[in-house]
C-alpha cells in the first residue's frame, strides 16, 4: 500500500514519517482492498493545546474513508486516526458481506 504524506507548511523529519508508515500500513492487515492513503498534517495556529491536526484519507474500492483528529502531538492524532479507520474498515466490511 502506498502512503503519501503531505505537511502543510512545514517540513517532517523521517522518524514521524516512518511512524506514519508504520501505523497506517498496519490498516492493509484489516482489509487487503486498501489502495492507496493519502495523510496530511497541520498545524493549528490558534493557541490551544492540541494545536496538531492529522487528516487521513484510505483509497479502497467504491468508496473513501476519512478520519480527522487534533491532539497534542501528531504521534497520538495519527494513533487516533488509525483506530478511527479500523472501526470504519470494520463496519465496511460488514456491509459489504450483508449485501
Amino acid at each position: 500500500m502506498q502512503v503519501n504524506i503531505n505537511a502543510v507548511h512545514f517540513k517532517t523529519d523521517v522518524k514521524l514519517e516512518e511512524f506514519i508508515t508504520d501505523k497506517v500500513g498496519k490498516l492493509y492487515q484489516f482489509y487487503e482492498e486498501v489502495i492507496s492513503a493519502e495523510v496530511i498534517l497541520k498545524l493549528d495556529s490558534n493557541e490551544k493545546v492540541k494545536d496538531k491536526i492529522v487528516e487521513v484519507r484510505l483509497v479502497i474500492r467504491g468508496n473513501d474513508l476519512f478520519a480527522k483528529k487534533e491532539s497534542k502531538s501528531f504521534e497520538d492524532a495519527i494513533d487516533q486516526a488509525v483506530e478511527a479507520l479500523r472501526k470504519q474498515i470494520t463496519k465496511h466490511k460488514e456491509k459489504i458481506r450483508g449485501n
